[in-house]
């Protein structure tokens, strides 16, 4: 049997806690399986190296940048790997690019394109516990190539997937999904279990604990994934596993209300309604590489539409530079953008055969007086746009309005 596991930079932020995460993986190399570790740069070091890459050059380029940050992943596989040794546990440590992790050239932001897991399977052959620099592989020029924001937990999944292992194992700083952020609401629960749909839409919707990319991969490859803590002790049946078989007609089909921070809306007023106006617009947002997400299209008087939609924080510059020019040439008569906004949603696969969830949550809210800017839906998910401020408390309200709280 092959599993693969994957510790997050808290988990190895530190020699005592390198040693806490080799102890744990020693112990549960004697079951006999085969045994792959990918591992985060320790603590904020990403971070570190980043900030030093600015001080060096406002500017780095993206290729040399990428070179430096794949070296925090190398710094924790190696010093594991040391710690493995140590305690009598053979273990092997290779960069991404040793275990055979190819990617596209778009440094910073890189796609896996295949995994070639020749070495590895020979390493198992060996009898080694294999540890892998995650969050990097390499580019069809033999550069190294980083996987962007939660690089490491799609390493972990796609190399799951190569491998063909039984479970993919997320060891974190919590315990697993909860119904909501425990640092909002102090009552959410810890799931036993999540719909694969579902934590892939919640991980859309600011949902911190696991990046969509990686969760998307699961789905694709049906690769059990268990959430867990770090901490927790081997086989304590504590975690969240996210998979494609659960619990059928749950009571409460809600299952977690997601968060989202990262959200800027831009309105186009006043656009003349006319075919290929859309494609005007998006395209070129697009060809950027801008990811747009919730898109609403209003009808106003005279043929003209009104046409909101939102984008990453990190986006909104290069968007309001981009969008002005072309509001123009589409004679818009103005362009708004809007920064002080939150999207909360409710997700549940459930939702899509039961009535009422859209009413009791925009009556929640209307009751305790949070105005909603914009709302969209899909099969198993109802979003809303709030003002900033009053974001942590919708997420209480409808919490508790849902009974989120309660076992099912």
């Amino acid at each position: 049997m092959t599993v693969v596991q994957k510790y997050g930079g808290t988990s190895v932020g530190s020699v005592e806690r390198l040693r806490n995460v080799a102890h744990r993986v020693a112990t549960r190399a004697t079951n006999g399986e085969r045994l792959a570790v990918v591992v985060s740069a320790m603590g904020k070091t990403t971070d570190d190296l980043l900030s030093l890459a600015h001080e060096v050059n406002p500017r780095p380029p993206r290729r040399e940048t990428d070179l430096l940050m794949a070296t925090g992943e190398m710094v924790s596989s190696a010093l594991l790997t040391m710690a493995l040794v140590e305690m009598g546990c053979p273990a092997v440590a290779l960069t991404g690019a040793q275990a055979g992790m190819f990617t596209d050239d778009s440094f910073g932001r890189a796609r896996i394109r295949g995994i070639d897991t020749w070495r590895v399977e020979e390493e198992f052959s060996e009898g080694h516990v294999v540890v892998v620099a995650g969050f990097q592989g390499q580019s069809p020029q033999g550069d190294y190539a980083t996987l962007g924001r939660g690089g490491s937990d799609t390493s972990a999944v796609a190399l799951g997937a190569a491998l063909h292992a039984t479970q993919v194992e997320i060891y974190t700083d919590v315990e697993g999904i909860y119904t909501t952020d425990p640092r909002i609401e102090p009552n959410a629960r810890c799931l036993r279990d999540v719909a694969s749909e579902e934590m892939l839409e919640a991980a859309q919707q600011g949902a911190g604990v696991m990046h969509p990319r990686a969760v998307e991969l699961g789905l694709l490859y049906d690769i059990p994934i268990l959430v867990a803590s770090s901490q927790a002790e081997f086989g304590s049946g504590r975690g969240t596993l996210i998979h494609r078989e659960v619990q059928m007609e749950p009571e409460n089909r809600v299952r977690t209300i997601a968060l989202d921070r990262d959200v800027a809306s831009v309105t186009l007023r006043h656009v003349p309604d006319r075919p290929g106006i859309a494609a005007q617009l998006f395209g070129p947002l697009a060809d950027a590489g801008i990811s747009v997400d919730t898109i609403v299209q209003n009808a106003s008087e005279l043929n003209l539409t009104d046409l909101t939609f939102t984008v990453s924080k990190d986006d909104c510059d290069q968007t309001e530079e981009l969008s002005r020019p072309l509001a123009s040439e589409l004679g818009a008569a103005d362009v708004l953008f809007k920064h002080d906004l939150v999207k909360v949603s409710l997700i549940g696969t459930g939702m899509q055969s039961g009535p009422g969830y859209a009413a009791t949550m925009f009556r929640s809210l209307s009751e305790a007086g949070i105005n909603i800017e914009l709302i969209t839906t899909s099969e198993i998910r109802i979003t809303c746009l709030v003002q900033s401020e009053r974001g942590e408390e919708a997420v209480r309200v409808l919490h508790s309005a849902f009974h989120l709280d309660e076992e099912i």
